[in-house]
């Protein structure tokens, strides 16, 4: 397959690296787009939390955007005033706190584009949501109702199956439930948790989406009066979405992606691990490529786990995180545009 949807992949994902200053106002410019999905850390102190707001949910009428927190089973803040403000047309704006904007620390944010506005009903599904949704990226937000223990479809607004799934519960402290092809639809795993994959035909009730909606189960996780979704369909020469086996040597898995990736988001789905967060911006050249967990607070991390290389990433480390032996790692990466193919055979079970 030719790569000929994207050609600047910036356009739809960027990554954005600055210094806090605790202003009370403070503008971050050079994004390139208007963010959809905006998710920042601080890199220096282990007491900050990931923080995440998105144009669907909003604001808070308070002057600043609705919360979640991607490290946390906490529910929507929507009480915050001095943590994310707004989304701007080429970046965001952020108030004092030391979650996005700590005086002299150092901030990352990760920036993707979905439909550019705050949604639209879509009623693909047995329920209807507020979708935004970027069919050339293969990215979208979904937010709906769901409080009761029914099973139902729902739209996602791609004109693809999505392979990685990421939901929420806004309401109460519940897990960050995330569906991946790899592991397969009887299958979940929590962003916030270092747990591996849980078997449970109630996430999805053992349904794959489908080039139109995706199925939620009975389980308590979807039960709640307000839910969110960020959905992610493979697009060549941008993302990639799939799986690796380590073998717990220095010299590990090679996987290919067919770009360069930019962005890389890795879980031994296996093992009781860390999630493991890396981009091409905080560091930008091998083998000094460190990492962030999703699931904690942690700072920056320094085990320098990656290669990142014009096609792929390579593993450069043995530990269980990414590289032990004869586990699997689902990974999604986002990256710039290349001639050729991303073709890679699937692995079995």
């Amino acid at each position: 397959m030719a790569y000929t949807t994207i050609d600047k992949h910036t356009a739809h994902f960027n990554t954005i690296t600055y210094t806090g200053n605790a202003a009370s106002t403070r503008a971050i410019t050079g994004v390139g787009f208007q963010p959809d999905i905006l998710w920042i850390k601080n890199r220096d102190d282990s007491s900050r939390y990931h923080v995440l707001a998105d144009a669907v949910r909003g604001t808070n009428g308070s002057g600043a955007m609705k919360l979640i927190y991607p490290n946390d089973t906490q529910a929507e803040n929507t009480t915050d005033t001095a943590n994310i403000k707004t989304l701007d047309s080429d970046g965001f704006t952020v108030g004092s706190d030391n979650n996005v904007n700590k005086n002299s620390n150092s901030h990352v944010a990760w920036s993707w584009k979905a439909g550019n506005s705050a949604g639209s009903s879509n009623s693909d599904g047995s329920v209807s949501a507020t979708v935004s949704a970027n069919t050339t990226a293969g990215i979208s937000i979904v937010k709906l109702a769901k409080p009761n223990t029914n099973v139902v479809t729902v739209g996602h607004g791609l004109s693809t199956a999505p392979k990685f799934i990421i939901g929420k519960d806004l309401d109460t402290a519940d897990n960050w439930t995330c569906y991946h092809h790899s592991m397969g639809n009887g299958y979940g795993i929590y962003l916030n948790g270092t747990n591996a994959e849980a078997s449970a035909s109630s996430f999805w009730n053992s349904t794959s989406p489908t080039n139109q909606v995706f199925t939620l189960g009975s389980d308590n996780t979807w039960n709640s009066p307000s839910l969110v979704f960020y959905c992610f369909a493979e697009v060549p020469g941008f993302s990639k979405i799939g799986e690796f086996r380590g073998n717990e040597t220095s010299d590990n898995a090679f996987v290919y992606t067919g770009f360069k990736p930019s962005f890389v988001l890795i879980k031994n789905f296996h093992g009781i691990n860390n999630w493991m967060l890396f981009d091409n911006k905080r560091d930008g050249y091998n083998p000094d490529n460190d990492a962030l967990h999703s699931n904690t607070a942690d700072s920056e991390q320094t085990d320098d786990e990656i290669d990142i290389v014009s096609n792929g990433f390579k593993i450069r480390n043995s530990n269980q995180e990414t590289g032990h032996n004869g586990h699997r790692y689902l990974f999604i990466a986002f990256g710039q545009s290349l001639t050729g193919s991303n073709n890679v055979p699937a692995t079995a079970r």
